[in-house]
Parts: structure tokens; C-alpha cells; sequence
């Protein structure tokens, strides 16, 4: 999958298997296997061309790497404590690379709104003498 992800494009057994012999020696009947076991388990679809097949990845390395995680927390009996284990695990690099992740899916923060100012009343002059009125404090006008 590391080469097809590498080159984001369809390949043949054949560019795989060129490329896997700088680094090693391997046959072309193993390279053609592990292909079709990738296209077996839906990793990969390929199209015919010729008498060979090429290749392409069906999702993107980091699909790949999140399903697999996905997959291990899901068979947790304690899923909390396994991602407090997992985030002890990361190096603050990576801590900080989730932070971002996360703000990028909750989106952008909105800031509260700010609750809506009633306009002071002007104060009023008071005759000498005069009471203030307090509606919540003053009795009733019609007498009750």
C-alpha cells in the first residue's frame, strides 16, 4: 500500500515490483499476491489493462490510518481509558496536531452572543417632596 499511496496513481505489479528490488530482493508472484489480497479485502481497485491489471488505492493513507484506529478503540471495553492511554502515548507534537484536528472538526468557535442592552431610562427631576415610584413596592391605585 506504501507504493500506492506514494505514486496517487493506478500502477502495475510490474512498477510495484521494480521499485520493492532497489531495497530488496522479491518476486513478482509475491508482489501480484499481496495486490490481489489488497483488492481481495476492497483496499484497492484495479482495472484491466492488457494482459495486467493496475492498481489504485480506494482511500487515502490517512482514511487508512484512521479506520485502523477507529477499529482498535471501538474493540475497547473501556473506550475513555483507552484514549487516555492513547494521548499519553503522543508526544506533544502530535498532541498539538489533535488540537487542531479538533477544532477543525467542531468548526469555527462563534463567540457567545452579548445579551441585548435596554436602553437606560433618563432620570427624571423629582418634585421636592415627591415619592419616587417603585411599581414592584407601591400599592395598587385602585385601591387593593
Amino acid at each position: 500500500m506504501t507504493r500506492v499511496w506514494k505514486w496517487n496513481r493506478p500502477v502495475t505489479v510490474r512498477e510495484v515490483l521494480e521499485d520493492l528490488q532497489r531495497e530488496r530482493s522479491i518476486a513478482y508472484t509475491t508482489v501480484m499476491t499481496v495486490l490481489d489480497n489488497l483488492h481481495q479485502k476492497g483496499w484497492v481497485r484495479r482495472e484491466a489493462e492488457g494482459r495486467a491489471y493496475r492498481y489504485e488505492a480506494v482511500s487515502t493513507r490517512a482514511a487508512y490510518a484512521a479506520a485502523l484506529m477507529n477499529d482498535a478503540w471501538s474493540q475497547s471495553d473501556n473506550p475513555a481509558a483507552a484514549l487516555v492511554a492513547f494521548f499519553g502515548m503522543m508526544s506533544e507534537e502530535q498532541r498539538t496536531a489533535l488540537r487542531d484536528a479538533v477544532r477543525i472538526v467542531q468548526g469555527p468557535e462563534t463567540p457567545e452572543p452579548e445579551p441585548e442592552r435596554q436602553p437606560r431610562p433618563e432620570a427624571r427631576p423629582q418634585a421636592e417632596g415627591a415619592e419616587a415610584e417603585n411599581p414592584g413596592s407601591a400599592p395598587e391605585r385602585d385601591g387593593r
